[in-house]
């Protein structure tokens, strides 16, 4: 059976929505300015053995909906073959109906292979063999996989201790999609995390810095975002359940830190101390660097032990927090701001009952030095689907200028995921040709495509600076 749905105006209620979407979004180049690619795999050009491979391992959006189904470990990260694993997902597939990965799937097959037909059992067997074929060809290695798309800028995510070889080798390459990396130093900052110390020891080691009291720290760290920014990185990122800012003296932040570097137990009190003041500091750094910094905040992870102890962290385990977000950010962020030391930040909401606090408060720091200096960030994770992208579309734009928002991101590990802008764009050109269409705005298609051009590629491409 074929994917008649998936069609030139898929998701494009009208004709409004098609002409923004053809004329306006749909050649616009792509920035993908946060995700979590292997460089390594770019750099060397890798060609993919099976579909299994490049779409399903690693991908614990796909990992879940298998395991709700009943699907057994052992086909989803187990030592099943490519083949076993891929037919599981083909059974599973049509039972993710209303569940974004139903639309993603259809997209990527389409989009990538030209395959337009329902993946399911009875068409596993066909589909696994096309894009065997294919994939063995060197059309799909990495780097012409991102080609196909036409992504201009993929940023990937490196903690302070990379090396960043692989993004060195690919600066001097020539491929002509730019890869550049995010610094992301979350391992430096949870100090209540198991291997802290041993982590310390590594980073003081490529920083070249004996690490024993919170300066060293911080100079280690700085040396790193100096060396990150030698090597063309212009972003950074944190993934933390919400924003620290506790008060605290400096001598206690050096005393809880030589406390846990002799290995004693500190209370939640003094580790989050320590996280407020390495968090102020790096972000001051940041914006000495003219760095654009990242906050991915609310998630709840590693909410099932017994499976976080067989298979490790981000396997499929977390879920949305119900954090309190709003006084510490806005403490944060006033505090930065005080200083004149607030740097371009993007802050990213991962429930959608915050929408509104986000929302709103990126404006209390949009000083107007900067267009969208303060941005709220694409729904993301259990967000960047149509419904969750079209209630952080309708808050950015009640509460404030959705025209300047920087548009989507993949957020992936998956060489295959890239549809989701053009799923974004397709929902964003609906979203106002729909309101074209019921009066509530005007019929002025050449100003609503400039805007649908903009926030599909040249905010993106003006806030960064790539």
């Amino acid at each position: 059976m074929s994917t008649t749905f998936i069609h030139d105006n898929f998701l494009l209620e009208n004709k409004y929505a098609e002409e923004l979407y053809h004329n306006y979004a749909k050649n616009q180049p792509i920035i993908d300015y946060h995700n979590h690619l292997p460089p390594q795999e770019i750099a060397e050009d890798k060609i993919f053995n099976n579909i299994t491979n490049v779409w399903i391992n690693g991908d614990h959006y796909k990992w879940r909906a298998m395991r709700t189904l009943g699907v057994n470990e052992k086909f989803i990260t187990g030592d099943a073959t490519d083949k076993d694993k891929f037919t599981n997902w083909a059974k599973t597939v049509p039972y993710t109906m209303r569940n974004p990965l139903y639309h993603w799937t259809h997209l990527e097959l389409s989009r990538y292979f030209g395959i337009n037909d329902l993946l399911n059992e009875n068409s596993a067997d066909k589909i696994y063999q096309e894009t065997l074929e294919k994939l063995n060809s060197p059309d799909y290695s990495c780097q012409n996989l991102l080609k196909k798309v036409n992504a201009e800028v993929v940023c990937t995510t490196e903690d302070p201790t990379d090396t960043l070889e692989h993004h060195q080798k690919l600066a001097k390459s020539g491929f002509s999609v730019k890869v550049n990396t995010a610094f992301r130093p979350d391992k430096a900052i949870l100090i209540s995390n198991d291997g802290y110390n041993e982590y310390i020891d590594l980073l003081g080691e490529v920083a070249g810095v004996n690490i024993n009291s919170f300066d060293d720290l911080c100079t280690g760290l700085k040396n790193r975002i100096d060396y990150f920014n030698k090597n063309g990185c212009k972003l950074c990122d944190h993934g933390l359940d919400q924003i620290y800012f506790e008060k605290f003296t400096e001598s206690e932040v050096n005393s809880i830190f030589k406390k846990k570097r002799e290995n004693k137990e500190i209370s939640n009190i003094e580790a989050l101390k320590f996280q407020s003041a390495i968090l102020l500091f790096l972000s001051e750094t940041y914006h000495q660097y003219g760095w654009v910094q990242q906050f991915h905040l609310g998630a709840l992870r590693n909410n099932n032990a017994r499976m976080h102890r067989i298979l490790g962290p981000d396997t499929g385990w977390d879920s949305i927090g119900d954090f309190p977000q709003a006084q510490k950010l806005s403490a944060f962020l006033n505090a930065l701001d005080s200083k004149d030391k607030l740097t371009k930040t993007i802050i990213y909401n991962l429930n959608p009952a915050d929408n509104e606090v986000m929302a709103t408060m990126i404006g209390n720091f949009n000083d107007g030095s900067i267009k969208g200096k303060v941005q709220l960030g694409s729904g993301w994770w259990f967000l960047d689907q149509k419904d969750g992208m079209t209630k952080q579309l309708n808050a950015l734009s009640n509460m404030g200028l959705i025209s300047c928002f920087i548009g989507m991101l993949t957020d992936s590990r998956s060489f295959l995921s890239f549809p989701r802008h053009e799923y974004f764009r397709r929902v964003l050109c609906n979203l106002l040709g729909d309101e074209i269409k019921r009066g509530e705005l005007p019929n002025d298609i050449e100003w609503i495509g400039k805007m649908v051009s903009d926030i599909s590629y040249h905010n993106a491409k003006e806030y960064f600076n790539f």
